[in-house]
This record gives C-alpha cells, sequence and structure tokens, in this order.
C-alpha cells in the first residue's frame, strides 16, 4: 500500500507478515486461508491475501470471502446494549432479573445434576454489567468442566436451531449459576443473554436492531446471521484441525447450516462477515464510536466500554475460572465487550496502553488501538482457535512495522 510510509508504517516490515503467515501456516497446510487488513487513522496501509476460501474446489481466497466470525459477534451485540444504554432505556447498574423476571430467584450451584441442582443464593444479584463482562455465573456447555456446564451441553443451549432466545434465557431459570456475579471472569453465553435484552428493549429481533443500529449506518453490507444466496460463492469453508497439524472439513460452504435463517439468533457468536466490513467496525470504534458521518455512540460511551471493568481492578489471569479463553495474558482485563489491555509490560508482546480486542472460535481476530489510531482484522477458518499462537504473532508482526508511534 502507498500510504503506509506516509502513515508511519514500514512497507518492507509490513510483507514480512505474508512470508511469516505463507511460510508458518499456509505452506505446511496448517490453515486453508488467511487474511490480514491492517489500517491506520481508517487508511488501509495493508492487505495479505493468502491460501483459499474453499480449498475443496480449489475457490482462493478473495477480499469480499465470507467469514463465520463466531465470538467477534459478541462486540456488537455489546455496541447494540450501549445505544440502548445512551437512550437511557437499561442501565449497567440494572438487576438483570428486573428485564428478566424469571430470573428472580437463580441460585449459585452447591451440588446435583440437572433436574436435581441444589443451589444457594448469590451473594448479590446479577446485573447487567455482569453479562457485559463475563462474570455473571454463566458459563459455556464445551467448557466440559463442570456439573452446570453438562446441563447446558444436555439442553442444548449452544444450538443455533433447538430453539430462539426467549427458550434459552427460560431454560437457563432452571440451571443455577457457577458462582455469585462478580466473583469470577467465565466465558459464557452472557452475550447471548445481552442480545436477548437488546431485542427485547428495543421490540424487535436482533438480526433488525442490528442492521437499524449498526450494519446500514455503518454500511456493513456482508454481515449477518445467514449467508444470502448472492454471498454463496464467497462464503470460506471452514476447518478442524487434526493432531497431526493439518486439516479436516468441519463445515462445507456448500451445504452449511449457515445458508439458512438459525432460530437463535445468537448475540454471542451468530454472524458472518467480511473482513472489509468488520474493518469498518473497528475503525469506528477506534474513532470514538463514529465513522464516515454515522454516530453509533458517544466517544464517552466508547471510553466506558474499553476500560477494565474486572471487580478490583484484576486482569484475566486472576479471575478467570475459564478452561477456554480467547485471552490467557497478563496485564489484560475485560471492558464491555472486549478484552483490555491496561498494563502492557505484563503481557510481554508490543501493544499500547488501552487497547482492546476478541476473536471467533475459528481464529478470526481483531483489534483496536486508539493511542495508535490502529485497527487490524486478522480472517481465516480453523477451529479451535487455541490451535495456534498466530494472534501473539501476529501483533509481533504489525507494531515491528510501525516507525512513528504516538504513544
Amino acid at each position: 500500500m502507498s500510504k503506509a510510509k506516509s502513515l508511519g508504517f514500514s512497507r518492507e516490515r509490513l510483507q514480512r507478515i505474508d512470508r511469516f503467515i505463507q511460510d508458518r501456516y499456509i505452506a505446511p497446510g496448517r490453515l486453508p486461508c488467511a487474511q490480514v487488513l491492517v489500517a491506520r487513522k481508517g487508511e488501509v496501509v495493508h492487505q495479505t491475501l493468502l491460501g483459499q476460501q474453499d480449498p475443496e474446489r480449489g475457490v482462493p481466497l478473495a477480499e469480499d470471502t465470507v467469514f463465520r466470525i463466531y465470538s467477534m459477534t459478541k462486540p456488537v451485540t455489546c455496541v447494540a446494549l450501549m445505544t440502548l444504554v445512551e437512550e437511557g432505556l437499561i442501565a449497567l447498574d440494572d438487576p438483570v432479573a428486573r428485564h428478566i423476571p424469571e430470573w428472580k430467584n437463580l441460585g449459585v450451584f452447591a451440588a446435583g445434576l440437572e433436574g436435581a441442582f441444589m443451589s444457594t443464593p448469590p451473594a448479590r444479584p446479577m446485573q447487567v454489567v455482569d453479562l457485559m463482562r463475563h462474570t455473571s455465573g454463566l458459563t459455556y456447555g464445551f467448557q466440559n468442566r463442570t456439573n452446570v456446564d453438562a446441563a447446558y451441553r444436555k439442553l442444548k443451549l449452544e444450538d443455533f436451531d433447538t430453539g430462539d432466545l426467549d427458550a434459552m434465557v427460560a431454560t437457563l431459570a432452571n440451571i443455577p449459576l457457577e458462582f455469585s456475579p462478580g466473583e469470577a471472569w467465565n466465558y459464557s453465553v452472557s452475550t447471548d443473554v445481552v442480545g436477548y435484552l437488546v431485542q427485547k428493549i428495543a421490540g424487535k429481533p436482533l438480526d433488525q436492531v442490528f442492521q437499524e443500529r449498526i450494519f446500514g449506518p455503518l454500511n456493513m453490507a456482508d454481515t449477518g446471521f445467514v449467508v444470502r444466496e448472492d454471498q454463496k460463492a464467497r462464503f470460506a469453508a471452514c476447518y478442524s484441525a487434526t493432531p497431526q497439524g493439518g486439516l479436516k472439513l468441519q463445515d462445507d460452504p456448500q451445504a452449511s447450516p449457515y445458508l439458512a435463517a438459525p432460530k437463535l439468533l445468537s448475540g454471542g457468536g451468530g454472524l458472518v462477515s467480511t473482513a472489509a466490513d468488520y474493518l469498518r467496525f473497528a475503525n469506528m470504534l477506534v474513532n470514538g464510536g463514529e465513522l464516515d458521518g454515522a454516530r453509533i455512540l458517544a466517544p464517552k460511551t466508547l471510553r466506558l466500554m474499553a476500560s477494565n471493568h474486572l471487580p478490583g481492578g484484576a486482569d484475566l489471569t486472576q479471575m478467570s475460572r475459564s478452561l477456554f479463553s480467547e485471552s490467557t495474558n497478563a496485564g489484560i482485563g475485560f471492558g464491555l465487550g472486549f478484552a483490555v489491555v491496561f498494563d502492557p509490560p505484563k503481557t510481554l508482546i508490543p501493544c499500547s496502553q488501552g487497547e482492546f480486542y476478541w476473536g471467533g472460535m475459528a481464529s478470526t481476530a481483531f483489534w483496536v488501538d486508539p493511542a495508535e489510531k490502529v485497527t487490524v482484522v486478522f480472517m481465516t477458518q480453523l477451529i479451535p482457535s487455541s490451535t495456534y499462537p498466530i494472534r501473539r504473532e501476529l501483533r509481533t508482526l504489525v507494531y515491528s512495522a510501525l516507525m512513528e508511534s504516538q504513544a
């Protein structure tokens, strides 16, 4: 990109990104594809396009390839809720039971199995902020850790086609929390419940709220809960990692559940998108809530979201009970929808104070650096996201190419 030098980046060092990913991941068959967009002050300074969006059929990766972004849906859902907070329709310290009355007597697990749980009262009521920062006491079934997450699996709580958001919330009313709200951080279906609150308070389906409040204003035409007919030829194949370091087809793009509208509009992981679309979302965030004249949130709201909200100023290594996390780093807290760097030296990687980010189950990732006005989106399709340390590696590669720092 010719703009790289004028925006403080070394073009030669940015090219290391392509060589590194090609040699380390694409050529050995560890990743099917890789797309990287690096931008500063809203201007793209580098794009990586490597591999194939559909290796089974020999379809090369394209700039407009459509990806499953899984948990990169979460920041979108939290932004949607904060638009309602700004309108005074809900508050972060509201008890969740005010909006979900059937959760009024939700207890904390003491003993037992699904159908015969014993519980105790929580130390305090769950608040909306607990859902946003994953301190609610809820969990994910795939963690395979406790009797509570076993109940989630048995009841198929995370199945997009088992029931809708109303059914999920009703089922959760009969399953105890893993801990009292605020006592720990546990990656969970909390953001799906945030999506339920958005839908209920706005009085419209979640996909419509997203379209009206975020996707439409930001011109994110390729982002949604279903792969449309006009997107099918651009939809990527998704793979799972094999023990031998290879790839096994996990979701065929021509026979994928994403080709039909889901029953459950998952605010925690249901969206598909493109790198260009998600970069527009990230650029809105780095600009303090506005992009190209479309104001989504106020700057103060965005700063609140991108602050560490873990109790006592703790980081994730101190608070997490989760066996699955998009972050295992010291010096990193959690805000309202994404991880937040608050002590850069502890991370042992190049980053900025106040940088925030998240990723998805298929190894996708993004980060927003307000100090440097840098945004990065990384797209691929490999499950699980913990297979390779490419996200940390990518941070090092990008920041080693930044020659003119503002922070």
